[in-house]
């Protein structure tokens, strides 16, 4: 007897569970021969809502944490993806129409990003922070701090390269993220949803979104509990709205790149998404 197939449902990622959307939207994700694939979630601005709600609420516990731990947990999810690799090279393969090897590269950078983030975890600070030289018996310390809960559009011409690029260096930082993936290719971006929740990422630190980014994007831009924006996959949006929404609540925000390697990895990508706080101290007298 022929066996059938058990299909895939791509749901949302909201606060370490898997919900459809509030809308009960969906729409089809197909190959780049235009072969069905499978159905996505299509986020509602309902469902933005809630991503930010979740992310608020994580925010404490992942800043509060040491930064040796969070890289510890940054390098779980690349043991996790290394696991899942033949799985998540299936799916790029289909989506982008490109060959294994490609895929393959595609999906061990990815992996290699999540490693060269986790190694900055603990020694960012000493980089972006700094003593300050001042005229006086005193310490001067900045150091740098997360800045919040951030806004996030994914590359679009990627499958899961762009998508990590995007979202490991808010988290390194100690940010919680909302980030809205490619809705040409977002089936990556769900499966690393399930290495996610399956990892030591506590739930709401990650929050992902399948859609339209034109749809959801504003919502992000003037939502007043979300402290930066990141556009990095906006560029065919009207980004320059975005932005004058963004001031109306003084986020700070990273402009589109284009490229096949937009947001490489850079410590100017973490220190960006951090406050810097500065400290004085007496020094002893004796």
């Amino acid at each position: 007897m022929s066996r059938l197939a058990v299909p895939k449902t791509y749901k949302l990622y909201i606060g370490g569970r898997f919900p459809r959307s509030e809308s009960g939207r969906s729409y089809e994700v197909v190959s780049a021969k235009g072969a069905f694939l499978a159905n996505a979630a299509k986020a509602s601005r309902k469902d933005a809502r809630d991503a930010v709600v979740a992310a608020r609420a994580a925010l404490s516990g992942w800043a509060g944490a040491t930064a040796y731990n969070r890289g510890q947990v940054l390098y779980r999810i690349a043991e996790l993806m290394e696991g899942r690799r033949a799985q998540f090279v299936d799916e790029i393969q289909k989506a982008e129409g490109v060959s294994a090897a490609a895929a393959g590269a595609q999906v061990d950078e990815a992996i290699d990003r999540w490693v060269w983030y986790a190694g900055w975890a603990d020694k960012f600070a000493q980089v972006a922070g700094n003593a300050n030289p001042v005229a006086g018996p005193y310490f001067n310390i900045s150091v740098p701090e997360p800045t919040g809960v951030v806004a996030i559009v994914a590359p679009q011409d990627s499958s899961l390269l762009g998508f990590v690029s995007a979202i490991a260096p808010a988290l390194v930082a100690g940010n919680t993220v909302v980030v809205v993936a490619s809705e040409r290719f977002p089936l990556s971006a769900i499966s690393l949803s399930e290495v996610l929740a399956t990892s030591d990422v506590p739930g709401g630190v990650v929050n992902i979104l399948t859609g339209s980014p034109a749809e959801i994007a504003p919502w992000l831009a003037s939502h007043a509990d979300v402290n930066a924006l990141d556009l990095v996959g906006a560029g065919a949006l009207e980004w320059v709205d975005l932005q004058i929404a963004a001031a109306d609540t003084l986020k700070r925000v990273l402009t589109p790149e284009n490229g096949p390697d937009a947001a490489a990895p850079s410590l100017d990508r973490i220190a960006f998404f951090t406050e810097t706080k500065t400290v004085w101290h007496t020094k002893s007298l004796l």
